[in-house]
């Protein structure tokens, strides 16, 4: 496996010669001019970094909530940074003065927002996962090639030289061919409330720019910001938002296959808490690559007894990570710019750690006008993707008794992760005789294309796109 793969024949491909010319004159500015869009959350991490990056200027920050754009324009001017404030979007994307953006808004506006970005030639940073269903990620990577801009998504592994040397290392043979890609996220998740009825979104955020393309419905949440993530209108659960990075490291390891797996499976449910959530808190998704599958599992629930001061469970070692198993012994790595190698007894063979800014990355592939295919938003479209067809798999599931959900794996090392799921339930109190458990129905698909064929086709392929409000049309 190389360590680095560049887009060559792709329309993709980030070279000179395929950018805009003004893509190219933004480029070979000494200074990027860059704005971050979405404040809360994660765009903390993106005003650090790029106010840290070399080559780049922070000269502006919009979100739609205007405490959470006021508090961030005193922060950054008290740091000695003017930038200018915008509270929509689409008046950003039109200023001259900016030359690319980074987005950390809700999921159901990352597509539109870069999209949006893109036509008007700007290069853009997204966050992960990069959309919020599968049909919006192809029209993003459509967008790329397009408008000949750079768009990077937020899976900062692929920054990271640990994960690449060691995947060059292993692509050597060192532990044999690869057998399994494992991904978890074990990652604590209290019950986020119930309401009484609808409530009114905060004065202080503009609603109608909030929803963007989804129906400007009741909120129906204690907490207006974040737990949107477990809505089904806006958030993909946690399968869509931490588990978009252990996705990526496990197709990385699988050799970045560019089509989605011909076979897809997930059972799960949310478990415990009676609140305004609906993504499942607990799940495994078995995602069939050949010759080496992909098993992703959820939990939200703490060791045992509802108790998340007992702490979450792990596996060999890792609650947020990935175990990639070979035939001579497995990789280990947590969400860092570090991971281990370790023989078939446990024994550790080689460790591997180092990173680089991921942003850093993004704004010297501007500079340099040219782009690493894993670094793309295709790439990147096809591991937030993963996560997408796994819920879909889920939401089409049925309550069925534990031995029946157990039977319909077939491969014994999902069946194992099942019945490893079932335990953990059972120790948080969670009888699943009588509460079941939904199990999806499995989805195949055949060649290139990005939809289902067989049983449950149609009713799967319905949920690869949603509605797209009036003003808030994704067109390419």
């Amino acid at each position: 496996m190389k360590r680095r793969l560049f887009l060559s024949s792709s329309a993709l491909a980030g070279t000179w010669s395929l950018l805009s010319p003004h893509a190219l004159a933004q480029g070979a500015n000494s200074e990027l001019r860059v704005a971050v869009i979405g404040l809360n959350g994660r765009g903390g991490a993106h005003l650090d970094g790029i106010v840290k990056s070399k080559g780049a200027r922070l000269v502006a920050i919009c979100d739609c909530d205007s405490k959470v754009l006021a508090k961030n324009k005193e922060k950054l001017e008290k740091d000695g940074l003017k930038v200018e404030a915008f509270a929509d979007y689409r008046k950003l994307c039109e200023s001259k003065e900016i030359d690319a953006v980074t987005i950390a808004t809700p999921n159901h506006t990352h597509a539109l927002i870069a999209i949006t970005a893109a036509a008007n030639g700007k290069h853009v940073y997204v966050e992960k996962p990069v959309s919020h269903n599968v049909w919006e990620g192809r029209m993003m990577a459509n967008a790329q090639a397009k408008y000949k801009v750079i768009i990077q998504h937020g899976f900062q592994r692929r920054s990271e030289t640990a994960w690449a040397d060691a995947f060059e290392w292993l692509g050597k043979g060192e532990l044999g061919k690869i057998k399994l890609a494992r991904g978890f996220c074990y990652k604590p998740r209290p019950s986020i409330g119930k309401v009484s009825g609808p409530v009114q979104p905060p004065s202080e955020v503009d609603y109608d720019l909030w929803c963007g393309p989804r129906e400007m419905a009741e909120v129906k949440r204690k907490q207006f910001h974040y737990d949107w993530h477990w809505q089904f209108p806006y958030g993909n659960g946690d399968l869509g938002n931490q588990g978009p990075h252990q996705l990526d490291v496990c197709r990385w390891a699988l050799g970045d296959p560019m089509t989605l797996p011909p076979v897809v499976q997930s059972c799960g449910d949310r478990y415990v808490h009676d609140d305004d959530g609906e993504w499942a808190n607990t799940q495994v998704v078995v995602l069939g690559y050949d010759p080496a599958p992909i098993i992703f599992e959820v939990r939200g629930l703490p060791k045992k007894d509802v108790d998340y001061k007992a702490g979450m469970d792990t596996y060999k070692g890792q609650s947020v990570g990935n175990v990639i198993e070979y035939e001579g012994g497995w990789l280990a790595g947590g969400h860092s710019a570090g991971c281990v190698a370790y023989d078939k007894d446990g024994k550790e063979l080689k460790k591997f750690e180092g990173g680089k800014s991921h942003f850093q990355n993004w704004v010297d592939s501007i500079h340099a006008g040219k782009q690493e295919h894993m670094l793309s938003v295709e790439n990147a479209h096809v591991s937030s993707a993963l996560a997408h067809i796994g819920n879909i798999s889920w939401r089409l599931g049925e309550k069925t008794a534990p031995d029946k959900v157990r039977e319909a794996f077939q491969d014994p090392r999902a069946a194992e992760a099942v019945e490893r799921m079932e335990a953990h339930l059972t120790a948080n109190g969670v009888d699943l005789e009588k509460k079941g458990m939904h199990l999806g129905p499995v989805l195949t698909r055949d060649g290139m294309k990005e939809s289902f064929t067989g049983a449950s086709a149609e009713k799967a392929n319905a949920m690869l796109k949603e509605s797209y409000r009036k003003g808030f049309e994704i067109v390419v």
